[in-house]
């Protein structure tokens, strides 16, 4: 046995659980001590708990009365008061007091999220800018934006902001409401409190308190089913 590569990771271990005791006697509340990993410059506040397979590396700065985890891994971002972290990645990046993150969201680095967001499940967000109170709930991807405040993302919603060359900024304004499986074409703006309506594709701006619809319409062939199971049978 290399008694030497033993006693490193000896000395890793003993070194990871002093950097967590500091931080408990510091009054955060760690669940599981042994599959937390904290690097040395990392700041947790008072009250804030970790759940097990934490990971907080860099200069990660994390306030009071958050909860972490379980399985989140967090990166050189600052992070306020009262901001709840569950199963996601986030990197370099702020995230403002009281937002809800995950589980499974992925914050990639340059953004920026207001007091009282939601990111939710499976939802990435990257060089963004995003407003107090707004709600990205679910599968849906935000990438060189600047969104306003109370603005609500339906389900698969996508900013196009790349074009194989140049990436371009969408914006969308305060109160707006993005319906399911809309398409922002970047460089675009949704004016405040805009609609746009589910299954749209939008390449040009939306006025404020205007709905935009682009989709072609539904075309139904009765009997169309009937008729083609008739000709297999005959």
């Amino acid at each position: 046995m290399n008694e030497e590569l033993v006693r490193q990771i000896r000395d890793a271990a003993q070194a990871r659980l002093e950097q967590v005791a500091r931080l408990m006697e510091a009054g955060v509340r760690v669940i599981d001590p042994t599959t937390v990993y904290i690097d040395g410059e990392v700041e947790v506040g008072e009250g804030t708990v970790l759940l097990p397979c934490t990971v907080l590396e860099g200069k990660t700065v994390i306030g009071r009365d958050c909860v972490i985890g379980p399985n989140a891994v967090i990166r050189d971002c600052t992070v306020a008061d009262g901001v709840t972290v569950n199963a996601s990645q986030l990197n370099e990046s702020t995230v403002d007091s009281g937002a809800k993150i995950g589980p499974f969201a992925y914050i990639r680095p340059g953004c920026h999220v207001g007091r009282d967001v939601k990111v939710g499940d499976f939802v990435e967000l990257k060089n963004s800018t995003v407003g107090e109170g707004t709600k990205i709930s679910h599968l849906t991807y935000v990438g060189d934006s600047d969104v306003g405040a109370g603005v609500n993302f339906g389900c698969g919603t996508v900013t196009v902001n790349y074009d194989g060359v140049t990436k371009y900024r969408t914006t969308v304004g305060d109160h707006a409401f993005i319906g399911c499986n809309t398409n922002l074409v970047a460089p675009v703006k949704v004016g405040e409190g805009a609609y746009t309506a589910a299954g749209s594709t939008i390449t040009d701006d939306v006025p404020a308190d205007s709905l935009a619809i682009a989709r072609s319409a539904q075309v139904v062939k009765k009997q169309w089913v009937a008729r083609r199971r008739r000709r297999r049978e005959g």
